[in-house]
């Protein structure tokens, strides 16, 4: 099923039947991805009395509780309210589902012991007018699917691209490691609060997506993304964004 939009005075088709999942699940067990010093996920069936939840235990359906944390396991998405005194849930922000988003991949910049993400490597790229930016790092081995990144410092955002992403009005903002901002950095996440303009005037309409992973076959460019959230009440909920490749007609 093909459908046109219009994007920056030009005319762009999709075929909705061809979505690319760029998200990582969330499964029980070791050896699953992991950040922020959390346990593994958990999932085991309700015990009432002699009663079991489970279909091979003998009971006519499976009736598991899951133990996970929406920060630290799999691709999740935030709202402002990750950082605010106030709570704001991530279920409040969507109005729409569908934005125009453009995929880049980056050589990340070697600062010290760290590894970083700056305006240098981005800028170039950046397409005006995009509703989402989604960043791909180097090297992208299928290790970012299972790696428990606790105590790792992993590759993060300056925060002076989030602030460009900002004044450039990206709402939705997605990227292959645990965090945009350095792991160890006393609290200050930087690139948290330039991107959502946080406390002066919060934007309220703008995401963070954390621990996707884009597989090789999915090319730098223009895509249509739908951005799928789990409907929590909470600052952050698992997430699932798929994308649709945008091609000029």
């Amino acid at each position: 099923m093909k459908t046109q939009i219009a994007f920056n005075h030009q005319n762009y088709q999709c075929d909705l039947t061809k979505g690319m999942d760029i998200s990582i699940p969330i499964e029980a067990g070791e050896n699953h991805v992991a950040a922020w010093y959390v346990p593994p996920v958990e999932m085991e069936p309700v015990r009432m009395g002699d009663w079991i939840g489970s279909v091979e235990a003998g009971a006519s359906v499976n009736f598991r509780n899951i133990y996970f944390n929406p920060h630290g396991h799999g691709t999740h998405t935030e709202s402002y309210g990750h950082i605010s005194k106030e709570i704001y849930s991530v279920n409040e922000v969507f109005k729409k589902h569908f934005f125009i988003a453009q995929l880049i991949t980056v050589q990340p910049e070697q600062q010290g012991e760290d590894w970083v993400i700056t305006n240098a490597q981005i800028e170039p790229h950046l397409i005006n007018g995009i509703e989402a930016i989604i960043i791909r790092t180097l090297p992208n081995s299928i290790e970012k699917k299972s790696k428990n990144y606790s105590n790792t410092n992993p590759t993060y955002l300056h925060h002076e691209v989030a602030l460009n992403f900002r004044n450039r009005n990206i709402k939705h903002l997605l990227i292959d490691g645990p965090s945009v901002d350095k792991e160890q950095d006393e609290g200050k996440l930087l690139a948290h609060h330039a991107f959502w303009n946080y406390p002066e005037a919060p934007r309220k309409d703008a995401t963070i997506t954390e621990f996707i992973y884009v597989a090789e076959s999915i090319k730098d460019g223009l895509y249509l993304m739908n951005l799928q959230t789990a409907p929590f009440v909470n600052d952050a909920t698992p997430s699932r964004p798929i994308l649709f490749l945008l091609t000029a007609v």
